[in-house]
């Protein structure tokens, strides 16, 4: 991986740490999904008359994509309303680099060097090192637990099929577009179909966060998806995940959550794995 890369993604993960922390902070994590997806969306249509149209064969794996994130973003409010985002937070994304690189290579054909494995083996034991710091401290529910494991499923099913879907697209920036404004055209529907006043009155004093949030989401997962074409799918998908990193300092310093030496311990293997794939 070059350097430009390591930086995109990089860059990449602390845009999503923020968005997740605006989802967490909001009154109502589901409508406040609903305005960041929307937003995404809604930049999102603007910028897709200027953009090359992704290439046919890549459009089933766009519907299949889309299936996928419509999936994650309700497992992610329901996660964030069972337990807290130190706890779902670390399941959902650090579980994934390790689904992801045990199936891209017989599905992608990826042959990761033995350098990139212990990078993904040491980023993901500091992910499940923050897991059981929060779990010592009793910050996790049952329900949170299965919730954000069988996201982080699903996060390993967009990433390959989204990794598949760019290549084929011959242009990244338009197949994520579409991306998201078909998530944010589904979310809105359904939700104008069962609590359309409740959207109504939470949109009218909380628009900014779609607007923020909106290019948050946005610019994370383009970036991520450009690194794809640039990197094997599976390194990228495991450097990402220095996201828990950022999302522990901004869990310290605006959401004011108190962070153990253990949970310190994890963050720095996390970093540590970070440093591995840069140099692999």
């Amino acid at each position: 991986m070059s350097g430009l890369v390591v930086a995109v993604v990089l860059f990449a993960a602390l845009l999503h740490a923020s968005w997740n922390a605006i989802v967490k902070a909001g009154r109502d994590v589901f409508l406040t999904t609903v305005l960041v997806s929307g937003g995404a969306a809604g930049i999102s249509l603007l910028a897709l008359p200027f953009l090359e149209r992704p290439a046919p064969a890549s459009w089933p794996w766009l519907a299949a994509s889309v299936v996928a994130q419509l999936a994650y973003y309700s497992l992610l409010a329901a996660a964030y309303r069972a337990g807290d985002m130190s706890h779902a937070y670390p399941l959902m994304r650090g579980s994934a680099p390790l689904m992801v690189a045990l199936a891209s290579w017989p599905l992608l054909g990826e042959k990761l060097s033995a350098m990139q494995m212990a990078a993904i083996a040491c980023i993901c034991a500091g992910v499940l090192s923050l897991y059981l710091a929060s779990r010592a401290n009793g910050q996790h529910t049952g329900r949170a637990t299965v919730l954000a494991l069988l996201n982080a499923c699903v996060i390993a099913g967009y990433t390959l099929i989204d990794g598949i879907g760019v290549r084929l697209s011959g242009a990244p920036a338009a197949y994520t577009m579409w991306i998201f404004v078909l998530n944010g055209a589904g979310l809105l529907l359904w939700t104008l179909a069962r609590r359309r006043r409740d959207l109504a009155r939470y949109a009218a004093t909380q628009w900014r966060v779609a607007l923020v949030g909106g290019c948050g989401t946005l610019a994370s997962y383009g970036l991520a998806l450009w690194a794809m074409t640039r990197a094997p799918v599976a390194a990228v998908a495991a450097l990402r995940e220095t996201s828990i990193m950022f999302a522990s300092m901004i869990a310290l310093v605006v959401l004011r959550e108190k962070i153990s030496p253990r949970r310190w311990l994890a963050i720095a293997l996390i970093a540590a794995g970070a440093v591995l794939m840069r140099v692999a």
